[in-house]
């Protein structure tokens, strides 16, 4: 699939929480670098995998990019627009063209208004413009394409199944019409054999409607099936950017080695997983030079424990932050 021009720029986006003293209200004692100096783009009808442990800062960046929580430092440009330091009403026009799908379902729908209801609700604060009966066609015609019957609409979201809900939310976010969606970990909370469904209809909906997707997760086998691009996260930091295909091929980052490793094989080979060593370090105080020096397991020594890599290009235009030079970067055994 062919993908069109430049939707989103992000350049050097740092989002950093302030920790304050408990007796001096207004006194700095620390910071959580939950996004560190992150810069990556999209464009129109494709889709960016983010992958890392819990805690990287995927979630962060995400709400840092749909101005959900104020970047620290950095650009956000959104169909060309710069969207950081923007008031809210400045924001305003923007927000229908840029919406979010939640890990819980259930948790994201509100458990007093009927589906119809919810649906609607979006285009009435977003798209004042659009009449009762226009959009009461388009949300007969979303349920329609998320496969559920048009007499859901008058039904409540605890009648649905998990998967029912998911279904729901992926029509919420699509009533107005945004050219960006921001999946949180969509499949997380279904089981297994339901998840093959929601990744199926998150593609079909992308080649219908032309909407780019920033796809979140901490399973690379999901991102593996619906991503264009993979970024791969840790500590805050962008590890590893490339096409989907050229990042599982190799070079990898020993991060990104080590994900890989712990994606199941249904074809039976043995395989060698690689187990990183300890827990994730502080995002409060990370650890000198290369973030992921303490846990990788092909440190160089000093090189890693006092500079940080830069991120380096690789020959097939993927981008590795790491000191290992990328010729000498091994793949994957076949």
């Amino acid at each position: 699939m062919s993908k069109g021009d430049q939707l989103l720029e992000v350049t050097d986006l740092v989002k950093h929480f302030p920790i304050k003293s408990g007796v001096i209200v207004d006194h700095e004692v620390a910071r959580v670098r939950a996004v560190d100096g992150v810069s990556l783009t999209l464009r129109e009808g494709e889709t960016l995998g983010l992958v890392g442990e819990s805690g990287c800062g995927k979630s962060t960046l995400c709400r840092a990019i749909l101005q959900l929580t104020t970047p620290t430092s950095g650009s956000v440009r959104f169909l060309g627009e710069e969207l950081v330091g923007r008031s809210r009403r400045d924001l305003r026009p923007l927000r229908r063209q840029m919406q979010m799908i939640f890990q819980d379902p259930f948790a994201s729908l509100n458990p007093r208004m009927r589906v119809a209801d919810i649906l609607d609700e979006g285009m009435i604060a977003l798209q004042p413009e659009v009449d009762a009966a226009a959009r009461r066609k388009r949300i007969e015609a979303l349920v329609d394409q998320v496969g559920l019957r048009r007499d859901a609409l008058d039904r409540w979201p605890h009648e649905f199944s998990g998967g029912q809900r998911q279904r729901i939310a992926i029509a919420r976010a699509l009533a107005v019409q945004p050219r960006l969606i921001v999946c949180d970990e969509p499949t997380s909370a279904l089981d297994v054999s339901v998840q093959a469904a929601i990744l199926n209809l998150l593609a079909s909906l992308q080649a219908k409607h032309r909407v780019s997707y920033i796809l979140i997760s901490h399973d690379l086998g999901v991102v593996r099936y619906l991503s264009d691009r993979i970024a791969v996260l840790y500590l805050g930091r962008l590890m590893q950017i490339g096409r989907a295909d050229r990042v599982f091929e190799g070079p990898h980052h020993p991060y990104t080695e080590a994900l890989i490793s712990a994606i199941p094989d249904i074809s039976g080979r043995q395989k060698s997983r690689i187990q990183l060593q300890g827990e994730i370090p502080s995002a409060v105080n990370p650890p000198s030079g290369c973030v992921f020096q303490t846990r990788c397991p092909r440190k160089l020594g000093a090189v890693c424990e006092q500079q940080e890599p830069p991120l380096t290009e690789t020959a097939t235009g993927e981008f590795i932050r790491c000191h290992i030079p990328v010729e000498k970067l091994n793949r994957l055994a076949e």
